[in-house]
């Protein structure tokens, strides 16, 4: 089986350029690579799905535990002539302090994979082997295979740090990058934008594959990446049969939004709809005239706030799934989601939009980040998703806030290192509708799956 984790000392240190580079080289080399992204990331993986042909899966632990981690694993790779996971910030950061919450480090332990490190070598000589004994040093149980060094100029500069790091840190250096602005992409206030945006995309990862492949060994990188195999005790066939969710659903669709303004989703979260047999619908807010005739209807996060003329202009939409609503169609939204069902939507311009009126209120979109991280929502009533008292895991991360006077369902916290460190109140429900900026995957708890397709039977 073989398996790479890309890991990185810190954010920026240049991981997903390189990432998307190895990813794109091998391809070249007409191999079938599997992408993941460790954590709650949409956009990366939007990347790593345009690379490969082949979607990226998030492998979150926060959200998900290890046997579950490992079951996503297995299943999508079954096919793939290797496995390139992507991992998050620096490789032993997570969530707290703890090594092994929420950790690229982690996430290699479970899945039994070898580990390259991404460096920053600019500015540096053999300082960089003090730096990769101390992330070799830190949890031994990590496979440090090899490491590659960016943001060098010369080759003499890179033969320098080679030669420290080898002889320090009995690990092998595979290559370095050159500093180069042609392969940033273009960014945007959540992030990196999403592929189904970018213009000569294509162009630009061979061009980036070329430039990787000429500074780093991709022949010793498929080498390293021979790894040892590994079982997941969790069955997920045998636990839909056995909670009978498969009974709400027989001959039932939903229209799941997705185009420019809304693509965030899990790909589990589809395919676990498609294989408890629902027919999947997918239907465009921007451009469809209206939503489709479907059972339930889901709409992810996105960018709205960068579509609002055109989401506002698409009146017959808005009103399709306003009417869905009042005939009492189970309808969820994340996010985004949130932001469309709302009475307006303000964006940066302070631009006014009507979206679809479901919730009072108005979106604003906000000059810094308004929240960040994972977070843990109780239910205070019944809801789409929940009954009173359950939780739901699940990550926000928006720059923008719901004004409304609807009351919130759901009691959320923030929780690090055993301490709560923030509380607030989330989410609104009305009739079928419920709309959160929370971003949950469905694996994380199945029962709420059950209680949003029981719905559609009521």
């Amino acid at each position: 089986m073989k398996k790479i984790l890309i890991a990185g000392t810190n954010s920026g240190v240049g991981k997903t350029t390189i990432s998307l580079g190895i990813m794109q080289a091998l391809v070249k080399r007409n191999m079938k690579v599997q992408p993941y992204k460790v954590g709650p990331d949409y956009i990366d993986p939007s990347y790593h799905t345009f690379i490969t042909g082949r979607h990226s899966r998030n492998l979150d632990s926060y959200m998900l535990d290890d046997e579950k981690i490992k079951y996503i694993v297995n299943k999508s790779s079954k096919d793939a002539d290797i496995s390139v996971i992507e991992g998050v910030m620096g490789l032993y950061d997570g969530f707290g302090i703890d090594l092994d919450n929420c950790t690229s480090s982690h996430t290699s332990k479970v899945l039994k994979s070898p580990v390259i490190l991404v460096i920053n070598g600019k500015s540096m000589a053999a300082s960089s082997a003090a730096m990769v004994l101390g992330y070799k040093e830190l949890d031994k149980d990590v496979n440090i295979k090899g490491v590659i060094v960016n943001n060098v100029k010369t080759n003499s500069h890179y033969q320098i740090i080679k030669s420290s790091i080898e002889k320090y840190c009995n690990v092998e250096v595979l290559g370095y990058f050159p500093p180069n602005n042609k392969f940033s992409l273009e960014s945007r206030h959540l992030g990196l934008v999403p592929s189904v945006e970018m213009k000569s995309l294509r162009e630009k990862f061979y061009t980036l594959a070329d430039e990787i492949e000429h500074y780093i060994d991709i022949d010793r990188i498929i080498e390293i990446s021979e790894s040892d195999e590994f079982e997941s005790d969790f069955d997920f066939q045998t636990l839909i049969e056995n909670n009978k969710i498969k009974e709400h659903v027989n001959n039932k669709s939903i229209a799941i939004a997705y185009d420019k303004a809304f693509n965030f989703y899990y790909r589990e979260n589809i395919e676990l709809l498609e294989e408890l047999g629902l027919e999947i619908n997918y239907f465009s807010p921007l451009e469809d005239v209206s939503v489709p005739n479907a059972d339930y209807i889901y709409i992810g996060g996105g960018f709205p706030e960068i579509f609002g003329k055109e989401l506002e202009a698409n009146e017959s939409m808005r009103t399709s799934i306003l009417e869905a609503h009042n005939n009492n169609i189970p309808i969820y939204a994340e996010c985004g989601g949130l932001m469309y069902l709302g009475e307006k939507l303000l964006n940066q311009e302070e631009q006014e939009f009507n979206m679809v009126g479901i919730f009072s209120g108005i979106s604003k979109m906000t000059s810094s980040l308004k929240r960040f991280g994972y977070c843990i929502g109780v239910a205070k009533e019944n809801t789409l998703l929940s009954k009173k008292g359950e939780s739901i895991k699940g990550h926000e991360f928006h720059h923008s806030i719901f004004e409304s006077d609807e009351k919130c369902v759901y009691s959320m916290r923030k929780e690090r290192d055993g301490n709560i460190v923030e509380e607030w109140d989330g989410g609104y429900s009305k009739g079928n509708t419920l709309a959160t900026y929370l971003h949950t995957h469905f694996y994380n708890n199945l029962n709420c799956i059950e209680n949003f397709l029981k719905k559609g039977n009521e």
